[in-house]
């Protein structure tokens, strides 16, 4: 046989956590077995969104995203668990762990969700359907956590698998076929197609595409077309990804690296707990904003020049806000630089509408030992004295050191300190 006449087929796995942060809840409290639970912020006050529904909930009509007062409508008896993300986060770590005895080639798409490719697995402990099953089982005993396995020859195809087939079979697995695409994913109705919510939903309807299948017969020169006639010029590129994802195209690797190879940009956004009006209240919680990416962007040894800054109303049927960026003359990683132009941003832009929700992202990320040197004699001092703070931060939590904003009522960030992604650790 030639060099290269044999090619092992890829097999991909996207494995699915079901109602991660409920399951977590009721594997390690026996007393909610049985009972409809939900993990949702704030239950003493009965405010917040649900975060994640266990299927007792979901039989009485519980969903995710929806607020607590509309899911005791549906289900009185409800019990309603605050979130501990630190526990989800070492089990999630520890389902790792499982995953990794199949494969080294494990990546994270979500704290609940990951890619494994098992190619060079199937000599070992058999087809796809058994390493599934074996991998099922095993996460099942030591965590009490049951997952659903999409299986595909790449992880478009694995991840549309297991939303659209895996998820809804009593198994927990399926295989999504490339030759079978016809009678099985092209069936399904546009919205249910990776990468399209409901907004591009209306736009495909408008343009007489309701199913994958429609999408993917189109000649792609024909659909970028049409893409380009709906939203303009520069669509072709996101018109290819579309018309691939339809046709089940995907060379990507499944890397456990990807998170840090592809990073561009250090941003966070933050949901407030409650209106804010007044520019001075807002001008407190982008400064911690600004504190708080810097931080990650030193952390990493970088630095960046473009600023962006946004925020958003609560009403999200009618949504108010804006999101701008802005050039620097030079990089930076220092808090002080970043919130000036952050404040330039919000003083140009902010129309003085009630905010819900703001964000600073700092981009144009490059290593920080090729920073210009300005003309500020001062500001190698800053660095110094900022990463003298970063170091007391990271020895005794991001409450140890605070400015004097932060004890405002208009501060967040010692609320925030006792949380992992907004929510309580």
């Amino acid at each position: 046989m030639k060099n290269g006449a044999f090619r092992r087929p890829r097999v991909v796995f996207l494995a699915d956590c079901q109602s991660f942060y409920a399951s977590v809840e009721k594997a390690h409290r026996p007393e909610l077995e049985g009972k409809p639970v939900v993990v949702a912020g704030d239950p003493e006050r009965r405010s917040g969104i649900i975060l994640a529904a266990c299927p007792i909930a979901k039989s009485f009509g519980v969903t995710t995203a929806e607020t607590i007062r509309e899911s005791l409508a549906k289900c009185p008896q409800l019990e309603i668990i605050k979130p501990r993300m630190q526990l989800y986060i070492d089990v999630s770590l520890q389902i790792t762990e499982i995953y990794e005895r199949f494969s080294d080639l494990v990546e994270p798409f979500s704290i609940d969700e990951q890619f494994v490719d098992v190619s060079a697995s199937t000599a070992l402990y058999g087809d796809p359907t058994e390493i599934a099953r074996a991998i099922q089982s095993q996460v099942w005993n030591e965590t009490r956590v049951r997952t659903r396995v999409g299986i595909g020859e790449n992880k478009i195809l694995a991840k549309m698998a297991c939303d659209n087939f895996a998820k809804k079979n009593e198994s927990g697995i399926y295989e999504l076929k490339k030759e079978e695409l016809a009678d099985t994913l092209w069936q399904l109705p546009i919205n249910k197609m990776f990468m399209v919510g409901s907004r591009m939903t209306q736009h495909f309807n408008q343009m007489g595409i309701t199913t994958i299948g429609e999408l993917a017969r189109i000649p792609l020169e024909q659909f970028k077309a049409r893409l380009g006639r709906k939203f303009g010029r520069n669509s072709d590129i996101n018109a290819e990804v579309l018309w691939r994802i339809a046709n089940g195209h995907d060379q990507a690797p499944v890397s456990p690296f990807t998170f840090e190879t592809q990073q561009k940009a250090i941003g966070h956004m933050m949901t407030l707990p409650f209106d804010y009006r007044k520019l001075d209240d807002i001008k407190v919680v982008l400064l911690e904003l600004s504190e708080l990416v810097c931080q990650r962007v030193r952390s990493k040894g970088l630095m960046g020049q473009v600023v962006s800054a946004g925020c958003q109303g609560a009403d999200f049927d009618q949504p108010t806000g804006f999101h701008r960026q802005m050039k620097m003359q030079h990089n930076t990683n220092l808090t002080e630089e970043v919130y000036e132009v952050v404040c330039e941003i919000f003083a140009k832009h902010w129309n003085e509408q009630p905010v819900r929700k703001v964000g600073v992202t700092l981009s144009e990320l490059t290593a920080d030992e090729t920073y210009q040197m300005t003309v500020f004699p001062d500001r190698e001092k800053k660095m110094a004295l900022e990463r003298a703070t970063d170091e007391i931060k990271s020895r005794f939590g991001n409450a140890s050191i605070m400015r004097a904003s932060s004890v405002s009522p208009a501060g967040q960030a010692q609320r925030r300190a006792g949380m992992i992604g907004g929510h309580n650790k």
